[in-house]
């Protein structure tokens, strides 16, 4: 089994996951955890969590090359689920990451003066990920698709500048476009560049000046209260919502409840939020319904896959833990 520096990796004999962050040697490597701290575990003891495609599956311990493929690139890649267009009902979102790099991103839609993120997350090197499935009224509603990542390697590497591309799309412009042939792809694709032009480490670290490293010795904490108006702040926050569903904060007394009895009680205040919140305009809302034996999520996970016009994930760890989903309304 290949296990490569950056694969996500889940641990044979115990519960947990984590990344491949160092080789030891070829029978050890070190695993860093969600918490930072790194672990060395025998590669017979771990299994790669494939969730990207990797297309490089032959490129081994890549990150170890600082040199590694400074031509390569980024894309933004669009897939309809038919080659004839009057045949197209879906499409697919990719970020396709055709580097040596790492990538830390988001991905983003502006929606009039404001922006939504739709994913976040990490791409391995030589890898795509899927970042949502799409109707073509997708592309008439948001039109402009903002993009923001980091660039790193597990190992030595030359300095990249931080990357934020906002790319606009429309209908029109899909329909005079040419789509290409990629074998990655079942169909032809409509590809978008977002970054084509790696560079030298000099070339990178010249754009900071000394009075701009000075200025960013001097910065103790981010003020973000003093950017936004007490009136603009309230606004955003009647846009968010935070829901509890532990059971003890739903019921005053369990006693006499069947663990189905309470699973139902759960369920039917998250479809009730849940339905309030679209219903009210709200864009994100977070339920907490702890770890547990992950009936609770699994069936919340279940509902949330076949509500239109939402999009989910785990909400912040470093708040929440495991124990808690985002649903982010469009």
């Amino acid at each position: 089994m290949k296990i490569r520096i950056g694969d996500k990796v889940r641990f044979l004999n115990e519960v947990g996951e984590g990344t491949v962050s160092r080789i030891k040697d070829k029978n050890t490597v070190f695993v860093e955890m969600p918490d930072g701290f790194e672990i060395p575990y025998q590669v017979n003891h771990l299994v790669p969590i494939h969730t990207e495609l990797i297309v490089d599956k032959d490129a081994e311990n890549i990150g170890l090359d600082p040199e590694a493929a400074i031509a390569d690139a980024v894309y933004f890649v669009i897939e309809p689920d038919h080659e004839i267009q009057s045949l197209v009902s879906d499409y697919k979102l990719y970020l396709y990451n055709a580097s040596s790099f790492n990538i830390m991103y988001s991905y983003s839609i502006r929606d009039e003066n404001y922006y939504q993120t739709l994913k976040h997350g990490e791409a391995g090197a030589y890898q795509k990920v899927l970042l949502k499935l799409v109707k073509m009224q997708f592309f008439r509603e948001y039109f402009y698709h903002r993009f923001e990542f980091l660039l790193y390697k597990n190992s030595f590497f030359k300095a990249q500048q931080p990357v934020a591309q906002e790319l606009h799309i429309t209908q029109s412009l899909m329909d005079k476009s040419k789509r290409i042939e990629h074998e990655e792809f079942k169909f032809p694709v409509y590809g978008f560049i977002l970054k084509d032009e790696f560079e030298a480490a000099e070339k990178a670290e010249i754009r900071l000046t000394g009075n701009d490293i000075e200025k960013l010795k001097s910065i103790k904490e981010f003020k973000s209260q003093a950017k936004i108006s007490r009136s603009n702040k309230e606004y955003l926050r009647s846009l968010e919502k935070e829901v509890d569903l532990h059971i003890n904060e739903l019921v005053d007394n369990t006693s006499g409840l069947s663990n189905f009895e309470m699973l139902n009680i759960q369920l039917e205040r998250f479809e009730k939020e849940l339905d309030g919140a679209i219903s009210k305009g709200t864009k994100k809302i977070v339920f907490i319904h702890g770890v547990g034996n992950g009936r609770l999520k699994q069936e919340i996970i279940s509902i949330l896959k076949s509500t239109p016009g939402i999009t989910f994930h785990d909400a912040s760890y470093k708040q929440y833990g495991y124990g808690a989903t985002q649903v982010n309304i469009l």
